[in-house]
């Protein structure tokens, strides 16, 4: 892996589905996030950012170093026309470094309305060969975000065969949608609710019966097991262990898929990656507690997705999410000489916890003495958000996780 050490460091891009998020991704360790305002964006679950909040947003990242993208991606009306170019323009005045589009009219309408801000096209447009991906380099994108489908030996050709001012961004983990780079209809069939605007209601999830027309009282089960199939749920995608691979291809930015997730989700899987790829470039081996970490938070079945040949396939059993761990709490930091903790989810004294703190590996805590706000001694931390203190040996960082295994 000595060669790695030679290539350009690639850029950690997370989430930010709401300023919590944001925060989160920044202190453990994102060189960019990417965020939506209220509307153009293609997740309309997460709160996402009002004007305001992505002046705010762009000062916190500028202030850590760090990068932030807003997306403009989702297919936009004729009367979508008559907001965008304000919205484009504020984003501008609010000094985005990026807009992520989809739309080619969205794109010739921000070179105008912004000439001065990039602009990265995103997944939804599908590029998956290198005369794409240079013909929107020649329109005025400094990036493309690669669609999903393709393989590592594919992202390499492309890298060699365009310009090398273009930068190359492509997904590292996360949800996979089962249509091609996210282009489905099947939420508009079924809910009215428009996928390519931000409003998908995540039919892929659902269990499927087979239905003969002339009999529709005999669903036909698909599965030996008597159970309906979620034939389109598609798995997650965990790169973690290809770190090196990645690099090798020339990507330029790794991607984390999530804006509807939690901070804590955006957390862990940041300073996962973080030291993924730090450790990559040192040529040493991707740390196995970084790899454990992906265990550690909420996910489907993992894959590697297109990467390495084949296809990411589908959990035909469940819709669900695999759930192992959760979190108790998180530090405020100290007060007094005692540890300062939000409860999440009720806990115990005498529990021991792994700690998720900014920039570090997790470690091992046990909480042996707890308190309330007035420090009274308490047996257990029973309800939501209630501030508990605990006597520790060890300072936590404010804004570390306290997660457990579920029992």
């Amino acid at each position: 892996m000595e060669h790695l050490q030679t290539l350009n460091r690639p850029e950690i891009l997370s989430p930010a589905g709401d300023t919590e998020r944001l925060e989160a991704a920044l202190e453990y360790g994102a060189d960019a996030v990417y965020l939506a305002g209220k509307s153009f964006g293609m997740r309309s679950a997460p709160s996402n950012f009002t004007d305001e909040e992505i002046v705010h947003a762009v000062k916190l990242c500028h202030a850590r170093g760090a990068k932030a993208y807003v997306t403009c991606n989702t297919l936009p009306r004729n009367e979508d026309f008559e907001t965008l170019p304000g919205f484009l323009e504020r984003c501008a005045d609010a000094g985005v470094d990026a807009f992520i589009v989809t739309d080619l009219g969205v794109l010739s309408l921000a070179k105008r309305c912004a000439p001065k801000v990039d602009v990265h096209i995103s997944t939804q447009s599908g590029v998956v060969n290198y005369a794409a991906a240079s013909a929107f380099y020649d329109l005025g994108a400094s990036r493309v975000v690669l669609a999903r489908e393709m393989s590592l030996s594919e992202i390499a050709e492309l890298r060699a065969k365009t310009p090398k001012e273009l930068e190359i961004e492509a997904f590292v983990h996360g949800a996979m949608c089962v249509s091609f780079s996210g282009r489905c209809l099947l939420s508009n069939y079924f809910t009215g609710r428009d996928a390519n605007c931000g409003n998908c209601a995540q039919p892929c999830r659902w269990d499927y019966y087979l239905v003969e027309r002339t009999r529709p009282n005999e669903p036909f089960v698909l599965h030996q097991e008597q159970n309906a199939a979620f034939i389109l749920n598609s798995r997650d995608m965990c790169m973690i262990e290809h770190i090196p691979e990645m690099i090798s291809a020339g990507i330029s930015s790794f991607k984390i898929e999530g804006r509807a997730k939690s901070a804590y989700y955006t957390a862990c899987v940041t300073n996962a990656y973080r030291h993924a790829v730090d450790a990559a470039l040192r040529g040493e081996p991707v740390p196995a507690w970084a790899r454990e970490e992906m265990d550690r938070i909420s996910h489907r079945p993992y894959s590697t997705g297109f990467y390495l040949g084949g296809e990411p396939g589908q959990d035909v059993l469940r819709d669900g999410y695999t759930r192992h761990w959760e979190v108790a709490a998180v530090s405020e930091g100290t007060r007094n000489g005692f540890l300062c903790l939000t409860q999440r989810n009720r806990f115990f004294h005498g529990e021991t916890f792994s700690v998720l703190e900014p920039g570090g590996k997790p470690f091992d805590l046990r909480l042996d003495e707890l308190f309330n706000a007035d420090m009274e001694p308490i047996e257990s931390a029973p309800h939501a958000t209630m501030t508990v203190f605990a006597k520790t040996d060890r300072e936590v960082a404010k804004g570390a996780f306290l997660r457990r295994q579920k029992t």
